[in-house]
């Protein structure tokens, strides 16, 4: 019985050690067939821009946009945790960064769920899905919000009360059938679970995402001012939230993310008449800043990730 019960172990221990290893190559590998096959991005023309128009001021200001954009993204996740139990900011930011890193190759970042999940006991991997959706989930109705207000700026009046007629239809549909049952499952008993979370932790959520949403938005902004793109503040911020919303709307992996950001961005900047090597440049630097370093960073905490942490995890009161 202890034979088999170390046997057990062991084959764990070695596959938890394959999948953090496949993970992390995974990662490193996508990260570097798009950074050197794309064929539009040339890296000579992108260093010569850093050198002529990025400063280390410049470059640390960006960076402090990402630093920002990953550490409120970490403090919505604490907060929200507090459901289950309360973790301290470096455990959040494990469980954040180590969910980046799942989620790079996996469609839509689906890889994220169980990336964060691991580091609970398995009697709470619903809630952990479940809290990540309403994590993930208050940040896309802002998307689409601040999106929608966008398109109806720059004057996309069709295209606007398309997507209105298109989103009333959709949730009729969802209130005609919340109470329809699927394994157990229904929207009703999901919007009892939204309203089981005390008010303090939504309000605070919906705070945190209206800050993280600012944040990545006007580092885009401010990419702009950097290349010389002389227009005024709300057409270029309407483009740019438009931008996110049909990006974010197309079904796609982490590592693409430039590409497809970059894709939607040069159809909508091309408007404004803004050279299309700009668009790409700055939609590829977002990418490096805001997807590839935290990656990095959280590639380092997938191989330290230890099974044994949860198993003798002490439950909180």
């Amino acid at each position: 019985m202890f034979l088999c019960k170390m046997i057990s172990n062991k084959t764990k221990q070695y596959l938890t050690l394959i999948i953090k290893l496949v993970i992390v190559f995974g990662a490193f590998y996508f990260i570097y067939d798009k950074l050197a096959h794309d064929d539009k991005l040339s890296w000579k023309q992108f260093s010569g821009i850093l050198q002529h128009k990025f400063t280390i001021s410049w470059i640390l200001f960006m960076l402090c946009f990402s630093v920002l954009n990953r550490f409120l993204e970490i403090l919505k996740w604490k907060n929200l945790v507090l459901v289950i139990e309360k973790i301290s900011l470096y455990t959040a930011t494990k469980q954040v960064l180590a969910g980046v890193t799942a989620g790079l190759f996996t469609p839509n970042g689906i890889g994220e769920y169980a990336g964060k999940a691991l580091y609970f006991p398995k009697k709470e991997t619903k809630r952990v899905l479940f809290l990540n959706l309403i994590c993930n989930g208050i940040q896309m109705v802002l998307t689409i919000v601040f999106g929608l207000i966008g398109l109806l700026y720059l004057g996309y009046t069709m295209y606007f009360f398309i997507l209105i007629g298109i989103g009333l239809l959709v949730l009729t549909f969802l209130f005609l059938t919340k109470n329809a049952n699927i394994k157990g499952y229904s929207i009703a008993l999901f919007l009892e679970k939204i309203a089981e979370i005390p008010k303090k932790i939504h309000q605070k959520n919906i705070l945190l995402a209206i800050a993280r949403y600012l944040t990545f938005s006007h580092q885009y902004y401010f990419l702009f001012l950097l290349f010389g793109v002389e227009i005024d503040y709300f057409t270029l911020m309407a483009t740019i939230t438009a931008v996110y919303f049909i990006a974010s709307s197309l079904p796609s992996f982490q590592f693409l993310d430039f590409v497809v950001k970059g894709g939607v961005a040069i159809w909508f900047f091309e408007k404004l008449n803004i050279d299309e090597y700009i668009v790409l440049f700055i939609s590829t630097f977002m990418w490096l800043l805001n997807v590839v370093l935290p990656v990095l960073i959280g590639s380092y905490f997938v191989l330290i990730y230890k099974t044994q942490d949860i198993a003798t995890k002490k439950p909180s009161h």
